[in-house]
């Protein structure tokens, strides 16, 4: 549902701004672009509307109600969860792995180790010979 209002809208929103580049420019916007230097730009009360008007307005229209229909399905699709409680949910959940013992590693010497599993002897270590 939400993919086809999506299509929908980004339609209206094209068709939107072509009907908008057809229209004919009115030129008064900030007293610019009238072209004539008088007072013929200025509008008048009561201006018929044209077909390309009345096609914008509706338009326009349409294109407000599926902005408010997106919004509202986002809103329930999202209702009761947050983005940091979803992002902080899979970030907490690390899996629990206990690390390889590696034999291959001579046992650290001194007091690091409890007595029993202190691999000392009694007798000294000989260094090893340099051949």
């Amino acid at each position: 549902m939400e993919n086809v209002v999506l299509i929908i809208h980004l339609i209206l929103a094209l068709c939107l701004i072509g009907v908008v580049l057809l229209q004919r420019s009115e030129g008064g916007g900030l007293g610019m672009g009238s072209g004539d230097g008088g007072g013929g730009g200025v509008m008048t009360g009561r201006q018929a509307a044209t077909a390309l008007a009345k096609l914008t307005w509706i338009f326009a229209i349409a294109f407000l109600a599926t902005s408010v229909t997106l919004t509202i399905l986002a809103a329930q699709k999202s209702a009761g969860s947050s983005v940091v409680d979803q992002l902080g949910g899979k970030t907490q959940q690390a899996p629990a792995t206990t690390p390889a013992k590696d034999n291959s590693l001579p046992a650290p010497s001194g007091d690091l180790l409890p007595p029993s599993q202190n691999n000392q002897t009694d007798a000294p270590a000989t260094p090893p010979r340099a051949d």
